[in-house]
């Protein structure tokens, strides 16, 4: 695979209604995402006028927590959220999917890597437009050196993480308006070289009983856009004992248990207005026993 393959998507964000949604649809405490905003903003308003020897700003910040948190969609929306604050009113986002990177093939991995981040990146950005960079599941290409496994090649994997620590130390120095936002499941797979670099790591938690209720209600009115009879029911006591059941579950799953709730009968299938509070309660229920047997085979 080329590296430029690698690249999910480039695109001008300037801050419509649909950048926007993104960053609203994950619900999360607002002090999670005042830091991630203002992370980035610092950065990005601060490396290009001070230099790096004085704030060793890496223009990084991890966002990590359990899968289905939210991290890879706030990451998306960021952009947008900065916008507004930036000259231009417009910011460029990059998103790479590390996973095609590595490579079987000995020294290919360093090569990819050190390609993509140091030359690739930087040429899409060359306008100078302050760009938000997404690593995905960066533990793919920043693997902890002292944790390799044998079972892959020890020394390609020193070397891939050496490369990405590598463009981030050039990067930092001759591209300030490059900011990178990694996300990650399992820290404790990070190379601490990696970590040290990062601006700020931030937890993005599994959602409270209130933020899991809010999830639940959101989705329901959502559908209700088309079924305006589940308003009433978005707002009910069921909601609100589901969302009290669902303590423990990620907010992609919580807001799958509304479908799965409705996928349970023919009935509500054909019509999602007859869904009830009982649908919705054995929903959770068989979420809830899902992520234990999924916990306890991990």
């Amino acid at each position: 695979m080329k590296v430029q393959e690698c690249i999910v998507s480039d695109e001008v964000v300037r801050g419509t209604p649909e950048e926007l949604a993104l960053w609203e649809a994950i619900v999360v405490p607002p002090e999670v995402k005042e830091r991630i905003r203002n992370t980035s903003l610092l950065a990005l308003m601060l490396r290009p006028q001070v230099p790096f020897v004085v704030t060793a700003l890496h223009g990084l910040s991890i966002l990590y927590g359990p899968p289905g948190t939210g991290k890879t969609t706030l990451a998306r929306g960021l952009p947008a959220q900065l916008a507004p604050f930036v000259p231009s009113r417009e910011v460029r986002r990059i998103e790479v999917n590390p996973h095609g990177l590595m490579s079987a093939e000995h020294g290919q991995s360093q090569q990819r890597v050190g390609e993509l981040l140091a030359e690739h990146v930087p040429a899409l950005a060359a306008d100078g437009k302050p760009t938000v960079v997404i690593l995905d599941e960066v533990e793919s290409m920043a693997v902890a050196r002292s944790e390799a496994s044998l079972a892959a090649n020890p020394a390609d994997v020193h070397r891939a993480t050496d490369a990405v620590l590598t463009a981030l130390d050039d990067n930092a120095r001759r591209h300030p308006h490059l900011f990178f936002v990694a996300t990650s499941n399992f820290t404790t797979a990070l190379d601490r070289a990696f970590l040290s670099r990062s601006d700020a790591a931030i937890l993005v938690p599994v959602p409270t009983p209130a933020a899991l209720r809010e999830i639940i209600a959101s989705t329901l009115l959502a559908l209700a856009e088309s079924f305006p009879g589940l308003r009433e029911f978005a707002n009910s006591p069921a909601v609100d004992r589901a969302a009290a059941m669902a303590t423990g579950l990620d907010g992609r799953r919580a807001r799958k248990v509304v479908f799965e709730a409705l996928s349970r009968r023919l009935e509500t299938v054909l019509d999602p207005t007859r869904l009830t509070g009982e649908d919705l309660a054995a929903a959770v229920t068989d979420a809830i026993e899902a992520n234990r047997v999924g916990a306890e085979g991990a």
